[in-house]
């Protein structure tokens, strides 16, 4: 983050607006980003992000580009307030008598931070997941054959049958009280080492990346850099480390997703996805979506920055009693 020196009360605001705004701008992308990243060959919807959006819009109306967003929206808060706060704590928490950190004492701090985070991250991408990726299944299972009459159905083995797939979508409350009545908390962790293996590297990556960018735009040795030179360091950094973790966000899309069309394969860990994955569709299916995740992190982390430069927590804090 920037160098200010912001109380942990404060940080933990600046945060939560930051993930607030930022997701409200961004989240139609992610959206797109989701579906995207889920269809496999042979059961493509979508050819590209725009596409995606447009098919949405027609087939669920423009809210359906919300979908999974009040999960985000509640949950964002606590993650975006626990990965910025503890990437702050661990860099003064390294810090010799406020010396510059090493690059590497940089990457452990963003270590630190990446894995604090998946206490919040991994529930909420969980249940976000189930209801963003709802609308596809529902289109899917539109472009199937009608299902068979129940003479056909007897003669056929113990499986799915296609076009009978239900298509109702569950609300975010009814997932969790479900996954929690059938496997306790560690259902709503499906996902969790994917989720580590995503989050680690990025922040290991974005944090060192953004405080030299945005040294490079300070004001003399001792200012601060302006506030738009740590927006575009953190759009730049966010972008770079969203592209490069991009593989393993899409490991860990598939293995959270529960529901899929009566054709796709099913993934039991990570290395099975990665295996299935290589075999079915071959490398670059790794890099589906990674121009969507780019634009929903690069303005997220933008954002992110220009809150704590105005120092919005510290605003809020100030009108609260004994400040």
């Amino acid at each position: 983050m920037a160098d200010k020196q912001i109380s942990l009360p404060a940080k933990l605001i600046n945060g939560g607006i930051a993930g607030l705004i930022g997701v409200s701008c961004v989240f139609p992308i992610d959206l797109a980003k989701t579906r995207l990243q889920n269809q496999q060959n042979g059961s493509r919807l979508y050819t590209s992000m725009s596409d995606c959006l447009i098919k949405t819009i027609r087939s669920e109306g423009y809210f359906g580009m919300y979908r999974g967003s009040a999960v985000n929206l509640t949950l964002v808060t606590p993650e975006k307030a626990i990965k910025l706060a503890a990437n702050d704590f661990f860099r003064q928490y390294l810090s010799k008598d406020g010396q510059k950190l090493t690059l590497v004492k940089e990457m452990l701090a963003g270590c630190g931070a990446g894995t604090c985070q998946v206490i919040v991250t991994t529930p909420m991408e969980m249940l976000k997941i189930q209801l963003q990726d709802a609308g596809r299944i529902e289109q899917f299972n539109t472009m199937l054959p009608p299902p068979p009459s129940e003479a056909q159905r007897k003669l056929m083995p113990e499986t799915i049958v296609p076009g009978t797939v239900p298509t109702k979508s569950p609300t975010a409350m009814q997932l969790t009280r479900e996954l929690l009545k059938e496997k306790g908390i560690a259902g709503l962790y499906k996902g969790l080492g994917a989720t580590l293996l995503r989050d680690v590297p990025f922040s290991i990556i974005y944090f060192p990346l953004f405080a030299n960018l945005n040294t490079l735009g300070k004001r003399g040795a001792e200012g601060p850099a302006p506030f738009y030179v740590s927006f575009l360091a953190g759009c730049l950094a966010g972008s770079t480390a969203a592209v490069a973790v991009n593989p393993v966000d899409v490991i860990k899309t598939r293995i959270q997703s529960m529901n899929r069309g009566s054709t796709e394969e099913t993934y039991s860990g990570v290395t099975d996805c990665i295996s299935k994955i290589m075999k079915n569709e071959g490398p670059s299916a790794f890099l589906k979506g990674a121009y969507c995740r780019a634009l929903v992190i690069a303005p997220l982390f933008g954002i992110a920055q220009v809150v704590y430069f105005f120092g919005a927590g510290e605003y809020i804090l100030s009108f609260l009693p004994g400040n």
